[in-house]
């Protein structure tokens, strides 16, 4: 995994989303990215996290923003998480983990005693020439949108 290094060009991909098209990072060239990182469709935070974004959607694109959501879900999986909570932004599917890699995202955690690697649910800020402006790393899902647009709108 490389260092991802503030001001430096936001490592590049291009995956599948739920809508069945690749997405490239430099699709969103001239457009400011929020590049979200969430461990599994359907579970508890990831929906409340989800459903946040889709709800203050147009508070971010007011402020130049587009919201991609990532997790290592299969497209089919990402489909039903969309519609069941009419998630209205594209969610990609990093089955391989290849992106997770060039983000940092992996990391071992451990639930009932049990060690396993995961995504540690993060985001990313790219502006509009594709380079990486912020990076919130191990962010709780109930409140991370909330102080996210807080911190955007410098408030």
């Amino acid at each position: 995994m490389a260092e991802l290094t503030i001001g430096a060009p936001a490592p590049d991909f291009t995956l599948l989303s739920d809508g069945g098209n690749e997405i490239s990072l430099s699709d969103y060239r001239g457009k400011k990215v929020i590049l979200y990182f969430y461990p599994k469709d359907s579970t508890s935070g990831c929906t409340m996290e989800a459903q946040a974004f889709r709800d203050h959607k147009e508070d971010f694109q007011a402020l130049g923003y587009e919201i991609l959501g990532v997790s290592r879900d299969s497209v089919r999986r990402h489909c039903n998480f969309r519609d069941k909570n009419e998630l209205n932004f594209p969610l990609l599917a990093d089955t391989e983990e290849t992106v997770c890699q060039l983000y940092g995202v992996m990391k071992e955690k451990s639930m009932y005693g049990r060690k396993y690697m995961g995504i540690e649910r993060s985001t990313f800020l790219i502006d509009e020439e594709g380079r990486l402006t912020e990076e919130f790393r191990n962010v709780k899902a109930s409140k991370h949108v909330d102080e996210l647009l807080s911190h955007l709108r410098g408030e």
